[in-house]
């Protein structure tokens, strides 16, 4: 028997919400515990690590703060003094930094760009 092709495009707006509601709860349900925290660790890896630029990197910063509260400035510190025989670490997250902000920015640029062929 042939597997019927369908189309989100066949359901309204709130059918649509409504699936992806059902399929979210369902997945979820279907997942084991080591699952679930393997998953929540590459979501959060991924939105904490994955920051580019000033504006997102404060924003991972202020939720890292939030998190640890009141432990956060001697977790800092913490930091700090355990990597304070690697001199070059900060430079190399400047340079780093820089690099990414520079490559943000010529995506930018080449993404404006307009195609002289284009009408």
């Amino acid at each position: 028997m042939k597997k019927t092709t369908l189309s989100y495009k066949i359901l309204s707006n709130k059918e649509l919400d409504f699936l992806k509601d059902t399929y979210v709860q369902d997945k979820i349900n279907g997942m084991s515990e080591k699952d679930l925290k393997n998953f929540v660790f590459d979501c959060i890896n991924h939105q904490i690590k994955g920051t580019i630029g000033n504006e997102e990197e404060t924003e991972a910063w202020k939720e890292i703060e939030n998190f640890y509260e009141d432990r956060f400035e001697a977790l800092v510190k913490e930091i700090q003094q355990k990597f304070q025989g690697f001199t070059n670490s900060r430079e190399e997250t400047l340079e780093d930094h820089e690099k990414r902000s520079k490559l943000l920015e010529t995506n930018k640029i080449e993404s404006e760009k307009e195609d002289m062929w284009e009408d």
